[in-house]
């Protein structure tokens, strides 16, 4: 499985593999019926459950290469070491749990093919942890400074299609925060601007088991990923009070709609 070169590759799909037999199917086939030359790395972080016998279903799918870690890394070594391997021009990242619509690769393709946009993100609906839309959609800018990712992070790791070399350049580290986002902030921080489609191409499931499930911990993170990226004690307390305000919004906002979509299908 996934022995043979692929010159052809354009992206490189880069799922980590931990505790997810139940979902990872729905994932990589999300990947598959895109309408690119692609390849996808699953990468098995030495999962607990039978995930070699979920794997073994696509033994004869040459888009795909099943990896193993010889100790557990964690998501953020993992996605490391899928970029470290990749073979396409992009990489996308996509968690095991989470999953796509089938146009969201082509729409990213477009906005970055003139070579001024190095990321590419996209907005998301919320998804029940059994798999069930919830209504709510967390748009996103079409347009994203640095500044304005200091101040929210509207950039979802499973969204993002980014150039292979720049992701190369910027490593997620500090899992003790979040990685992802210190990533952006550094990509954004350098070459300004990153493009999004507003769009919810991306079905994002919620967990409570998750870094952003537990909001008390991920918002010691966030405060960590502020220090991380090299803010001050108090410039990081300043980020990290205007960070919770927009997640306030953001998520009441969406919360608001969901409410309002589920009224109107009541009606029809």
């Amino acid at each position: 499985m996934g022995n043979k070169e692929q010159d052809d590759v354009l992206v490189s799909v880069i799922i980590p593999a931990y505790g997810c037999a139940e979902t990872i199917c729905h994932a990589i086939d999300s990947a598959l019926i895109q309408d690119v030359a692609l390849e996808v790395l699953v990468l098995n972080d030495c999962s607990p459950d039978d995930l070699d016998a979920i794997m073994e279903t696509y033994r004869r799918e040459p888009r795909i290469r099943y990896l193993k870690n010889e100790k557990n890394l964690g998501a953020a070594a993992t996605r490391n070491r899928g970029v470290s391997l990749a073979r396409g021009v992009y990489v996308a990242f996509l968690d095991a749990d989470d999953w796509w619509e089938k146009d969201k690769l082509t729409k990213q393709l477009a906005r970055m093919k003139d070579g001024q946009v190095v990321l590419c993100a996209t907005g998301r609906e919320l998804i029940t942890p059994e798999g069930k839309g919830t209504g709510r959609v967390i748009g996103v800018s079409e347009h994203i400074t640095y500044r304005m990712l200091l101040l929210h992070n509207c950039i979802n790791c499973s969204s993002v299609l980014v150039r292979t070399d720049v992701a190369r350049e910027f490593p997620m580290q500090h899992e003790d925060s979040h990685e992802d986002y210190i990533a952006w902030l550094g990509i954004l921080k350098k070459y300004r601007w990153a493009a999004a489609i507003n769009e919810p191409l991306l079905k994002y499931r919620l967990t409570s088991d998750g870094k952003s499930g537990n909001k008390l911990k991920s918002a010691e993170m966030t405060y960590r990923a502020y220090r991380y990226a090299g803010f001050s004690v108090i410039g990081a307390a300043i980020l990290f009070c205007t960070y919770a305000v927009n997640g306030l919004w953001k998520y009441g906002r969406a919360y608001v709609q969901g409410t309002l979509n589920k009224r109107k299908r009541c009606k029809t």
